[in-house]
């Protein structure tokens, strides 16, 4: 979702005029403050879902578990596609986004079941500050990362097959390696894609703005729900 192999850097020095850099704050601060409020609405949904033990059996203890399960990734195939951005105005895209977000935490509420509630924690807490360390290095840094992204890519490719294979080998120990390696992917694809992300900016352009801000909050989201999930198989408690 967040890798666009025909995307150029952009030649003009956006960062010109105090004027542009005003936009570009209050680009950005879109950008992080959609991707919060979509981190927030999935927490509260899986937090939710796992408190209450009848929700929680009804959808977990029957086959609508692989809905859940499957349900944010159809939602990106087929509410995400560039035909479908193009066509939604920047409000109801948004809107999309936290019903995205909604879905997500329905669908890992199940950690809730697996990891004790104060790892949890710790571990959103240690994934916040990873995550805020390399978005901070991509949006500051003055090295092209566009070739670091097509390189992380593709290891995201693998570390995907890997998973996929997992499933019907059950290794702990290849569980270890996708986890470990997947912790190296998803920071430098924050830091890739924050860049990315400042560089699509352009002055005057506001609902194109608004447009690319939401896509850029749920590619960043993205990165951060996996980056969580590979921190808590490597450092979470299990009950």
């Amino acid at each position: 979702m967040s890798y666009d192999p025909s995307y150029q850097r952009p030649q003009a020095g956006y960062a010109a005029t105090p004027a542009v850099d005003a936009g570009l704050q209050a680009y950005m601060h879109n950008v992080y403050h959609t991707m919060g409020l979509g981190l927030v609405v999935t927490g509260l949904t899986a937090f939710g879902v796992a408190s209450v033990p009848a929700l929680f059996n009804l959808i977990f203890g029957t086959p609508l578990a692989w809905v859940a399960m499957l349900a944010p990734l159809g939602f990106i195939w087929f509410g995400f596609t560039p035909a479908r951005i193009a066509r939604m105005p920047s409000e109801k895209l948004k809107l999309t986004f936290i019903l995205f977000s909604a879905v997500m935490g329905v669908s890992m509420a199940a950690l809730f079941h697996v990891f004790t509630g104060a790892s949890i924690a710790r571990v959103f807490f240690i994934t916040a500050a990873t995550f805020a360390a390399t978005s901070l290095y991509g949006y500051t840094t003055r090295r092209d990362l566009t070739g670091v992204g097509s390189f992380l890519f593709m290891g995201l490719m693998g570390i995907f097959i890997a998973m996929i294979v997992n499933i019907f080998l059950h290794s702990a120990m290849v569980q270890f390696v996708v986890s470990a390696l997947g912790v190296l992917i998803f920071t430098g694809l924050t830091a890739w894609e924050t860049q990315r992300l400042k560089e699509l900016y352009s002055a005057g352009a506001g609902e194109a703005n608004a447009k690319t801000a939401i896509v850029g909050a749920l590619s960043l989201y993205l990165n951060f729900i996996n980056l969580f999930q590979m921190l808590l198989q490597l450092m979470g408690n299990r009950r």
